[in-house]
């Protein structure tokens, strides 16, 4: 009865390092990096060098009163149309999950300031494969366009495996109670 015990504790010590070793990496990109979403910001310079892909999230800081961000149709984008958005928000801090592929289309509705260059299309790839791959879909490069300067670093996070819904260190601690549990119960 003793062996079966220390192969119930090694199976949830290999089931723990399993789930421990699934997440998935994904980008947090603050848009125009501490410039931050506002008028005077190339974001075609901010977005080069740039790969998006569904998991990703844009982050746009700004005055709650000064902008917003919508996201837009095409063409609501090219000719800096407002009042037609898919979504809208003007907290101040906006993240934007980039759940799927294509082009995802970014004004502000704030009068002239989509004119003045405050616009972002980014064209998110979809998702690299489940080990946690970084080579680009399809063989190619993600890709990004925009019109309207500062560099970047992206910041990289840890998404769970549960698609996200449960953070790593939840999971981790979820995995380490099962795996003691099965411990003391054998």
């Amino acid at each position: 009865m003793a062996g079966l015990g220390v192969t119930r504790a090694g199976i949830a010590c290999v089931m723990l390092a399993l789930f421990m070793a699934m997440p998935t990496l994904a980008t947090v990109y603050t848009v125009g990096d501490t410039s931050g979403w506002a008028t005077g910001v190339d974001y075609s310079t901010w977005t080069k060098g740039k790969t998006f892909a569904v998991g990703d999230s844009l982050v746009f800081n700004y005055g709650a009163s000064s902008h917003t961000v919508d996201e837009v149709s095409a063409s609501d984008y090219n000719t800096c149309t407002v009042g037609n958005s898919i979504s809208t928000d003007q907290s101040g801090a906006t993240t934007i999950p980039l759940k799927t592929a294509g082009t995802h289309y970014f004004i502000c509705g704030v009068v002239g300031h989509c004119g003045n260059g405050m616009k972002l299309a980014v064209t998110v790839a979809a998702a690299a494969s489940p080990s946690g791959s970084t080579t680009p879909a399809s063989g190619g490069n993600r890709t990004v366009t925009t019109p309207t300067t500062s560099t970047s670093t992206p910041t990289t996070t840890m998404e769970a495996s549960f698609s996200g819904v449960v953070s790593p260190v939840v999971e981790g601690l979820v995995m380490t109670v099962v795996a003691f549990f099965m411990l003391v119960v054998s």
